[in-house]
């Protein structure tokens, strides 16, 4: 089994930053894919953004410039640096991590979800 526990949400005014943490932990052989996505109320969750295990990333338009996302594969931990936050930024985050156990066989994993409130 595989576990993925968030920290680092919380309420900030408009441009402020947040960082978010996700580490996996459990029965782990790799990791290849690990994103954030995030889900306002009302509205479908979507993809933020994600990196692959060599470093490649992928943003969502409405974050490009102001979003990084970053990995630490020895610590099996992705992050999410979040600068001039907007209110329309406020949602619960979700970290998902796409995780071979035992190879070949992979499965999606999801967070709890960590709050995100940016107040204007």
């Amino acid at each position: 089994q595989v576990q993925l526990v968030e920290s680092g949400g919380g309420l900030v005014q408009a441009g402020g930053s947040l960082r978010l943490s996700c580490a996996a932990s459990g029965s782990i052989f790799s990791i290849n894919f690990m994103g954030w996505y995030r889900q306002a109320p009302g509205k479908q969750r979507e993809l933020v953004a994600s990196i692959t295990s060599g470093g490649s990333t992928n943003y969502a338009d409405s974050v490009k410039g102001r979003v990084t996302i970053s990995r630490d594969n020895a610590k099996n931990t992705v992050y999410l640096q979040m600068n001039s936050l907007k209110p329309e930024d406020t949602a619960v985050y979700y970290c998902n991590a796409k995780v071979v156990t035992s190879p070949p066989y992979e499965y999606s994993y999801w967070g709890q979800g960590t709050q995100v409130t940016v107040s204007s």
